[in-house]
């Protein structure tokens, strides 16, 4: 569905993807991790079309994305902060973002029923927690049915009830065939939801494969750990 080669990435003098390559045909549920600054969420944006490589390709189905970003009606996208106009009410903003892509025929609104997100539909944005606000984004991720779907940080600021109900959609979706890309600090979400994991460090990828592999390799049956061990905090590893 997704084949990265060889993406590269500066700003200025600074070189935040070396030569990026994956494919996510296979579509097993990938988690993307790596330290601060190590170059996911330039990745995370040069998939969504947000950012452009200034070299190498990022096929879908394919075909090369290039300047064509119609595939991008095909990505389901939640942000690890929801940016929403802060007057409009959250009813506006799902009647906004539905007039966008008034193409789509078909909407997927599990999530607002079970967020009871019809309840708040008067409030404006700028009332909401950040926990409401996640919610709003998660619902919009999902809202059109997408077959590839990025979630960055899903949970975060989610109430344990919520985080749930995020995860059971999520396990529904993959397990009918949807490619998810996820990138968490929640080490527990990671390991319920992918089953393969990517690490990236200085802007290269250090480690893609499954996460039993992971543990395999470094010896390590806590995920943590072993992520701890690949990125050379404790240990050396030969990954």
């Amino acid at each position: 569905m997704i084949s990265l080669e060889q993406i590269e990435k500066s700003f200025g003098k600074q070189r935040v993807l070396g030569g990026i390559s994956a494919d996510f045909s296979d579509r097993r549920p990938v988690a993307l991790v790596g330290p601060n600054g190590s170059g996911k969420t330039t990745l995370i944006k040069c998939i969504l079309g947000l950012v452009r490589p200034d070299s190498g390709t990022i096929r879908f189905n394919g075909n090369p994305v290039g300047s064509d970003y119609h595939y991008r009606k095909d990505l389901g996208y939640m942000p690890q902060a929801g940016r929403f106009p802060d007057q409009m009410t959250v009813g506006q903003v799902f009647d906004m973002v539905r007039n966008i892509r008034k193409d789509s025929q078909r909407h997927d609104e599990e999530l607002i029923r079970d967020f009871r997100l019809e309840d708040i539909f008067k409030k404006r944005v700028h009332t909401l927690s950040g926990g409401m606000r996640q919610k709003v984004s998660a619902a919009l991720a999902f809202l059109f049915v997408p077959p590839v779907l990025i979630l960055d940080e899903p949970t975060a600021g989610l109430d344990p009830a919520a985080a749930e109900i995020l995860r059971e959609k999520v396990r529904r979706e993959t397990a009918a065939g949807k490619l998810l890309l996820v990138t968490s600090h929640n080490l527990a979400d990671l390991e319920e939801l992918t089953s393969r994991l990517i690490y990236l460090c200085d802007g290269a990828v250090r480690f893609d494969d499954s996460l039993d592999n992971l543990k395999a390799v470094t010896g390590e049956h806590r995920l943590s750990r072993a992520i701890a061990k690949i990125s050379g905090k404790i240990g050396r590893a030969h990954v």
